[in-house]
């Protein structure tokens, strides 16, 4: 997606240990009229899939996933970090090790809300080493729900968690795919 790659390019800013920052528009500050375009690709990307759920992970992926719920009519569910007091009776459960934040986390998601009678879309802001989506396929392969793909708005494909996933036979569509990133140069997959 063009406008993902010029988006980053303009807004985005490499920290040190391969963080990229894009806080300014999609994961702590929403540039909304920005998102509406992303959730509308995203849509044409899987309309015809047969997509009934969208699901993410807290906390930054919630509002892309939100948006893509909206422009393909989906409810959204999000695999929490933290067993809370309102989540309450069985849950699917998956350990996550986050990148960002050097910690393991198990994700999970009430077995009320993901079924064997959903077609989950996996929606994420980020794709790095993909334990995140690892772990929100693992709790659709529990439930038994079929996965019609995952999507994230970057990809950092250097750090090569989309080709493990591709290679698990899961279609994977990210909107802008990064191969290498340095203080002073972004340089996307053409």
């Amino acid at each position: 997606m063009q406008l993902m790659e010029e988006k980053i390019l303009a807004e985005g800013e490499v920290l040190p240990g391969g963080i990229l920052k894009v806080g300014s528009f999609l994961n702590q500050q929403i540039d909304v009229a920005f998102l509406r375009s992303v959730a509308a690709e995203v849509a044409r990307l899987f309309d015809g899939c047969g997509v009934n759920k969208i699901l993410t992970i807290e906390s930054s992926g919630i509002a892309i996933a939100t948006a893509v719920g909206l422009a393909m009519n989906a409810p959204v569910v999000f695999a929490k970090k933290h067993k809370t007091s309102n989540v309450d009776g069985d849950v699917y459960s998956a350990t996550v090790h986050s990148f960002t934040h050097n910690i393991d986390n198990t994700i999970m998601v009430s077995k009320d809300y993901l079924t064997e009678k959903d077609c989950v879309l996996i929606v994420d802001d980020f794709l790095a080493a993909g334990n995140a989506l690892k772990g929100l396929i693992a709790l659709c392969r529990q439930a038994g729900a079929k996965i019609a793909g995952c999507s994230c708005a970057i990809e950092k494909g250097f750090q090569k968690g989309g080709d493990e996933v591709r290679a698990m036979g899961i279609r994977c569509e990210s909107l802008a795919i990064i191969d290498e990133m340095n203080d002073t140069d972004i340089k996307f997959r053409s």
